[in-house]
């Protein structure tokens, strides 16, 4: 008897557990699709010292990646990141890298040349681009912004890089 009330009580929490889950999916997709909001006029400080004001990427499909040397899930995504701008920058993908504001400058550097990462890779060294798109705090965060200038996606975690893909082709032949 009590195997199987501790077996009821089981099939309950998976049951709520799978529940919110769903719950949690469903508004993730929901506040990542509602309404297609202009990229905020920030200007990228690169690690080579270079300016890029985002209207400058205006007439490419641009993605901006929030991420951090510290952050596994970063580090694990970056070669696939990688990948994608190979694949795409001849189409008029753009791609700039940030790291968050915690990341030391050194580090970033490190990482960025020892990877040969073929992007620009931007410092937010006082946080005020991840406070423009949002407020991100977590990573990685990836956005993906239109030719006109518009986020089409927002992505927090690794993105399913084949739906990736298929957005961005479907942007880029827009």
């Amino acid at each position: 008897m009590q195997a199987e009330i501790a077996s009821s009580r089981t099939r309950n929490i998976v049951k709520a557990l799978i529940a919110a889950a769903v719950v949690a999916i469903a508004v993730v997709g929901y506040l990542s699709l509602a309404g297609a909001k202009t990229a905020p006029d920030v200007t990228f400080s690169s690690i080579t010292g270079e300016k890029v004001p985002m209207q400058s990427l205006r007439g490419k499909v641009v993605m901006v990646n929030f991420w951090a040397t510290s952050c596994v899930t970063c580090v694990k995504e970056m070669p696939a990141m990688v990948e994608t701008y190979n694949k795409y920058k001849d189409q008029g993908l753009d791609f700039v890298a940030v790291a968050m504001s915690y990341d030391p400058a050194n580090y970033v550097l490190n990482y960025a040349e020892t990877r040969k990462l073929p992007f620009k890779v931007a410092l937010d060294t006082q946080g005020d681009v991840a406070k423009s798109f949002g407020d991100v705090q977590l990573t990685p965060t990836t956005f993906v912004i239109d030719k006109d200038g518009r986020i089409i996606r927002r992505y927090v975690g690794e993105p399913d890089f084949a739906a990736l893909h298929q957005l961005l082709e479907k942007a880029l032949a827009a």
